[in-house]
């Protein structure tokens, strides 16, 4: 967990405000009533002084490239034009940053800045959806997933556009702070406090009526009330007045994920959130989260999270 991490957000002549709102939204502000730390926050760019943004707009910025040299995260929160090569030194800061191990992220078209500095070969990545193709073939040795809202690649994180940056930088507090800050940041932002790294992006295309949309909003409002509960795909899709075949083919296309790998996620986040907020035992925040045992919690721990719940307790406990 970082006590007091510096962030570290790059921009550049032409960026649009809401681009650079996301990253100051998050980290720009005194969260510590939420259970957060008072984040190091500055805005940097090549040049200091006067930066005329995609509106009209002037801001003034106080801090050149050196900033990165001990920021712990560093943000690219989009790019000018994906078909612009970004200038030299920003490639060679952020590779620098990289190299000693800061966290890099890219928001939408910020990913063909991390791409062009060469930090997403030979890892999966994301952008906006209308520039996935171009990322595809202009940098071979990244594996681009079109259809996500970010992917998460370690030291390495990567979204799709403006909601989905929130998305991914939520998901950073998720992992540096634990569930429960996250779903306060969340709810103080009044977005949704978690959509998964692989639900789809809103991308143009015929996924589902309106009354379908409704009938699955139905669905996971009903088992987000009761995640605990005997849940399956054929009551799901009972309870969508659907066939099985009909549900999971609308469920994946609405969400990205299937409604075995959605119902996971949403169980351990309830489990997450179980370990940070209350003294119960494992064993009973496993039934509690719909687990059969606490070693079944133990497994999906281990595997979807790296640790085992005791540890994760320990670390992301509140006071």
């Amino acid at each position: 967990m970082m006590l007091s991490p510096k962030i570290a957000v790059v921009v550049f002549a032409g960026i649009s405000p809401l681009h650079l709102s996301i990253p100051s939204a998050v980290f720009g502000e005194d969260r510590r009533s939420l259970g957060l730390p008072l984040f190091d926050f500055c805005v940097c760019a090549e040049q200091q002084g006067g930066l005329l943004l995609k509106t009209g707009l002037t801001i003034v910025v106080e801090h050149r490239l050196e900033a990165l040299d001990d920021a712990d995260i560093v943000v690219v929160p989009s790019w000018r034009n994906s078909a612009e090569r970004p200038a030299g030194p920003v490639l060679e800061a952020l590779r620098v940053a990289a190299g000693r191990g800061a966290m890099i992220v890219g928001l939408c078209l910020g990913s063909f800045v991390l791409a062009e500095a060469g930090l997403l070969d030979g890892r999966a990545a994301t952008t906006h959806w209308t520039a996935a193709e171009l990322l595809r073939q202009r940098y071979p040795a990244i594996e681009v997933r079109p259809d996500v809202l970010y992917v998460d690649e370690g030291q390495i994180l990567t979204s799709a556009g403006v909601a989905a940056g929130l998305d991914c930088l939520l998901h950073v507090v998720r992992r540096l702070y634990g569930a429960e800050s996250a779903a306060r940041l969340a709810r103080h932002l009044v977005v949704a406090p978690h959509r998964q790294g692989g639900q789809a992006q809103f991308i143009e295309r015929p996924i589902a009526g309106r009354d379908g949309d409704s009938r699955l909003a139905l669905v996971i409002e009903t088992i987000r009330h009761n995640v605990a509960g005997p849940h399956d795909i054929d009551g799901a899709a009972a309870l969508a007045h659907m066939s099985r075949r009909t549900f999971t083919r609308h469920f994946q296309a609405s969400t990205g994920v299937t409604f075995a790998q959605w119902l996971l996620e949403e169980r351990l986040l309830l489990a997450r959130r179980l370990l940070e907020t209350t003294g119960q035992s494992i064993e009973d925040v496993a039934q509690q989260a719909g687990f059969a045992t606490a070693a079944s919690l133990r497994q999906h721990f281990a595997s979807r999270l790296g640790t085992t719940p005791a540890r994760y307790r320990q670390e992301f406990a509140l006071a």
